[in-house]
C-alpha cells in the first residue's frame, strides 16, 4: 500500500468538507478549486486499496466531469486555441479507437462460426432495442431536440473495448464477448446512421452518408491500423514485406492527393470529396498501422502503454463536453443522469434475459448482458464532435460514460464473486465424491 496515496485520500477528504463548507456558506470563495481538487486527490488515493484500485479510471472521469462544471471555460480553450477544433476531436477519437484495435485480434472476426447465435443475439439487440430505449426515454423526459438526438446516438452506437474487459473481470464468455464487439464495429457504419436516421431524422439533421463515412474515420481506420499491426507479428516474410512497399506507395498518393486537394474540391462536389476523403483515410490505415508496428519494435511496452493514451482521450472528452454543455447539465444534468441509469439497466436486462429465452448458457448471458448494455461513448462523442454539437448532442455521451464504467464494474465484479463462489461450492462436492468413493472401496 502507497503512503502518498493514502495521503491522497486524506487530502481529498479535506478538499470535500472545504467544497461542503462552500454549500453552506454563500459566496465562499474556494468551493470549486477544492471540490476539483478533492476529486483529483480521490481519484489518485482510489489505488490505496485493491478494492478500489479497479474503480480508479473511473474516478478519473468523474474529475473530467467536476473539472468541466467548475472551470468551464480553460476547459474549453488554452490561449486562443479552441479544445473543441474538430481536427483535434478526430485526432484524438482516432487515438482511442486505435487504443481499442491494438487490443483487438484479426482472429476476433473469424468466430462467428463457433458463435453465431450469441452474435445474432448481440447484433439485433444491439441495433433494435438500445436505440429504441434511447427514443422511448426522450420522449418521456420530454428533452430538446439535440439533447434528445445524443440520447438515441449513444443507443444507436455499438459496443466498446469496456464491454470486454467487463466480461473479462465477471468471467463470463469473452471470446463471445470480443466476437460481438467485432462484428457490430463492422456494422456500425451502415447501423448507426440508419437508426439515427430513423428514430432521430426529425431532432437534427443527419445525412447517412456524412455520418457512415465519419464512422469509418473515427472507428473503422484505426482499428483496421491497430488489426494490421497484429496480423504483421506472425505475417510471412513475403507478406510483411509486401505491406512494407504498399505502405511507402499509399503514403506518396496521399501526399500527391493532399497537394491536390483544393483542385480536386473544384472538379468533384461535396458528396464526391466526403467519399474521397474517407478513402483516404482507409488507404492511410496501413503506413500508420505498419509504421507502428516498426515503432513497437523499438519500443516494445509500447503496446502495453496505448491503453493509457486510450483512457486519457475518453477523459479529455468529457472533460470538454462537459464544460460545452455546462448550462444545460446544470438545467437537465439529474434527469439525464437518470436516463442514463434507465437506458443502461435496459440494456443489462433485454441483453441478459434474450439470451436466456434463445437458448445461450448463463456464461454467455451475462456476457452479452455486459456487451448490449455498455455503449462505445467514445464514438458518440467524435460523433458528436464531428457535427459540430459537442455540448449538446455530445452530452449524453458525458453522462452515460461514467456511470456505465460504475454500473459495469459492479455488475462484473458481483458476477465475479458469484462464480468463484460456485466454483468453490462445485470443488467442494467434487472432493466429498472421492472422499465418499475411497470410504466404500476401503469398507467394501
Amino acid at each position: 500500500m502507497s503512503k502518498w496515496r493514502l495521503w491522497s485520500l486524506g487530502l481529498a477528504g479535506i478538499g470535500i468538507v472545504i467544497a461542503s463548507i462552500g454549500l453552506l456558506v454563500d459566496g465562499f470563495p474556494y468551493f470549486r478549486q477544492a471540490l476539483l481538487a478533492g476529486s483529483i486527490f480521490g481519484a489518485i488515493g482510489m489505488g490505496a486499496f485493491q478494492a478500489t484500485k479497479g474503480y480508479q479510471y473511473t474516478m478519473w472521469i468523474i474529475v473530467a466531469v467536476v473539472a468541466g462544471m467548475t472551470f468551464p471555460d480553460r476547459i474549453l480553450h488554452i490561449g486562443e486555441f479552441d479544445m473543441r477544433n474538430k481536427w483535434l476531436i478526430l485526432v484524438v477519437i482516432q487515438l482511442v479507437m486505435f487504443g481499442m484495435g491494438i487490443q483487438m485480434k484479426v482472429q476476433d472476426f473469424t468466430r462467428i462460426g463457433a458463435s453465431g447465435k450469441g452474435v445474432a443475439i448481440g447484433l439485433a439487440t444491439q441495433f433494435t432495442i438500445m436505440p429504441l430505449v434511447g427514443f422511448l426515454l426522450t420522449r418521456v423526459f420530454d428533452f430538446e431536440p439535440e439533447i434528445a438526438a445524443g440520447v438515441i446516438l449513444i443507443g444507436s452506437c455499438s459496443s466498446g473495448l469496456a464491454s470486454n474487459v467487463m466480461a473479462y473481470i465477471a468471467k463470463a464468455n469473452l471470446v463471445l464477448s470480443v466476437t460481438v464487439t467485432a462484428f457490430t464495429t463492422i456494422l456500425a457504419p451502415i447501423m448507426t446512421p440508419f437508426m439515427m436516421k430513423v428514430y432521430a431524422g426529425t431532432m437534427v439533421e443527419v445525412s447517412f452518408l456524412e455520418m457512415a463515412m465519419e464512422i469509418i474515420k473515427i472507428m473503422i481506420v484505426p482499428i483496421g491500423a491497430g488489426l494490421l499491426h497484429d496480423y504483421l507479428k506472425t505475417a510471412p516474410l513475403s507478406m510483411y514485406q509486401s505491406t512494407k512497399k504498399s505502405a511507402i506507395v499509399i503514403l506518396l498518393i496521399l501526399l500527391t492527393v493532399g497537394y491536390f486537394w483544393d483542385y480536386l474540391s473544384t472538379v468533384f462536389p461535396s458528396t464526391g470529396m466526403i467519399i474521397i476523403e474517407a478513402l483516404c483515410f482507409m488507404l492511410g490505415a496501413i503506413p500508420v498501422g505498419f509504421g507502428y508496428h516498426l515503432l513497437t519494435k523499438k519500443l516494445p511496452s509500447l503496446d502495453k502503454r496505448m491503453p493509457y493514451f486510450s483512457m486519457f482521450g475518453i477523459v479529455y472528452f468529457t472533460a470538454v463536453t462537459t464544460a460545452a454543455g455546462q448550462q444545460y447539465l446544470m438545467e437537465i444534468g439529474a434527469v439525464l443522469f437518470l436516463a442514463a441509469v434507465i437506458h443502461n439497466g435496459a440494456g443489462y436486462f433485454f441483453g441478459y434475459w434474450f439470451s436466456k429465452l434463445f437458448g445461450l448458457n448463463e456464461y454467455s448471458a451475462r456476457a452479452m448482458a455486459l456487451e448490449v448494455g455498455l455503449q462505445n461513448g467514445g464514438m458518440a462523442s467524435g460523433l458528436a464532435g464531428s457535427m459540430g454539437k459537442l455540448g449538446t448532442v455530445g452530452l449524453a455521451a458525458a453522462v452515460f460514460s461514467p456511470w456505465m464504467n460504475i454500473s459495469g464494474s459492479i455488475l462484473a465484479n458481483y458476477w465475479r464473486r458469484k462464480q468463484e463462489k460456485e466454483d468453490r461450492l462445485k470443488n467442494l462436492v467434487k472432493e466429498d465424491r472421492v472422499n465418499y468413493k475411497k470410504i466404500n472401496e476401503e469398507h467394501g
